[in-house]
């Protein structure tokens, strides 16, 4: 396909003002403006011919097996000539709705006739992302004309909650010892549950010292414990239309379901099982507790069933269904969100029921936006009104989770970039304090 450049267009609408001027100068000269258009013509036909032909371009285009949610990757594209002419090879990626549309690429191609180029693939949404078409266009040597060329793609991306983010951690809690990162999970020397015996030392806690097995063996012997396990842990996600809003470019919801693995993984281990449950209007999805980490992987399937919906959520159906599905005593970690007092009133009172048989971790998300636009200097009376009503809703929020604490529930408000380090740390204090 071959299309015109703004070059060509002004060379042509030079034209039109040199033909008056011919005209008006000397009428007899009228032959000039006919010849002008023909050398015009006549030029922009040779830089058709000359330019580079679309099918001596070879394109390679390599897509990524599957996109984490929160997390970009890239779309290579290996371009190759067999042709000594070169160009520049200007791309376009053409995405469905549920990717940011990639920026515009430059790939000139080398003295050996080839050229890459990755496009920066970012979802916002989970399930499937669709890569519809590739455009790739570049000019003649004289910049008159453009050789334009379609490579059809049409293929979808599954787009999973972001394990990456799950494997680094499972580095970083690979070293016991480690100093930096996520908070390292002691097994031994803390807890409850009996251990094993070792010879006592100076600098014991001499109250761990077991007099009985001292006696029989004539030498001072302590106890060492370490931290239970086995405990049960449940993720509650509220899936409703409040979850579903845009927070750092993704989804409230996805960024409760990364955390969640990245706990999940570490809950299980460290011994404990874990499930998943999903409610709006309904309840959506029922994951019963595991244990292992070889089972990491049902949690991971049970996370994907969550989806988006524009319901408002029924914490009375959601929280009373959870609590006749739990035999036992339980660390339930409830991610959902709130906007007032008024709306939460009901919350409130599910999760009072709630917390008066298990462990309750209230986590939301912070809202960066809210912050910024009550301590920033307001330029106009609009922006004072909405610096008021920005301070309005954050000391809303600031209520209702004091009335969370109150009940006992342990409450977490952090940033999106904290949330995974944060629930994991208020979740091995939980287990330090054995309050489970």
């Amino acid at each position: 396909m071959i299309r015109p450049t703004p070059r060509a267009v002004a060379v042509f609408a030079a034209g039109i003002p040199l033909a008056f001027a011919v005209l008006l100068a000397d009428a007899a000269s009228w032959p000039y403006v006919p010849a002008y258009l023909f050398l015009a013509c006549f030029a922009l036909l040779l830089d058709a011919v000359f330019s580079l032909a679309p099918g001596r371009l070879n394109v390679q285009v390599n897509l990524p097996q599957h996109l984490n949610i929160g997390q970009a990757d890239e779309l290579q594209v290996h371009l190759s000539c067999e042709s000594d002419r070169r160009a520049v090879i200007e791309l376009l990626c053409d995405v469905g709705d549920d990717l940011d549309r990639p920026p515009r690429l430059l790939a000139p191609l080398n003295r050996h006739g080839e050229a890459r180029a990755a496009f920066r693939l970012a979802a916002r949404r989970r399930g499937k992302a669709r890569i519809e078409r590739l455009w790739l266009r570049w000019r003649g040597p004289l910049g008159l004309v453009y050789r334009l060329r379609i490579v059809a793609i049409g293929r979808e991306i599954p787009v999973t909650p972001n394990v990456k983010a799950v494997r680094q951690t499972a580095l970083q809690f690979a070293d016991p010892s480690a100093l930096y990162g996520v908070k390292p999970q002691y097994q031994q020397g803390e807890g409850s549950e009996f251990e094993s015996l070792r010879e006592y030392l100076p600098g014991l806690d001499p109250r761990a010292i077991d007099w009985k097995h001292s006696a029989r063996h004539l030498n001072l012997l302590c106890k060492e414990f370490r931290s239970e396990r086995n405990h049960q842990i449940v993720l509650a996600f509220d899936t409703g239309h409040l979850m579903s809003e845009p927070l750092a470019g993704i989804a409230k919801l996805d960024h409760a379901v990364n955390a969640a693995l990245q706990l999940g993984y570490v809950s299980l281990r460290a011994g404990d099982r874990i499930g998943v449950f999903g409610f709006d209007s309904q309840v959506r999805v029922v994951s019963q507790p595991v244990g292992g980490v070889a089972s990491f992987w049902r949690l991971q399937r049970a996370a994907t069933e969550l989806a988006y919906s524009p319901d408002e959520t029924n914490f009375t159906l959601g929280l009373s269904t959870l609590v006749s599905r739990l035999d036992r005593r339980s660390l339930i970690v409830l991610q959902t969100e709130f906007v007032d007092t008024i709306t939460a009133e009901l919350m409130l009172e599910n999760v009072e029921r709630l917390a008066g048989r298990h462990v309750v971790l209230f986590v939301c998300l912070r809202d960066p936006l809210l912050a910024d636009t009550v301590d920033g200097e307001p330029a106009s009376l609009n922006a004072l009104a909405r610096s008021v009503i920005a301070d309005e809703f954050l000391r809303e929020r600031r209520v209702v989770l004091e009335r969370l604490r109150r009940l006992g529930v342990h409450c977490l408000d952090v940033r999106v970039d904290q949330i995974g380090p944060a629930l994991i740390n208020r979740y091995l204090e939980i287990k330090r304090r054995e309050l489970i």
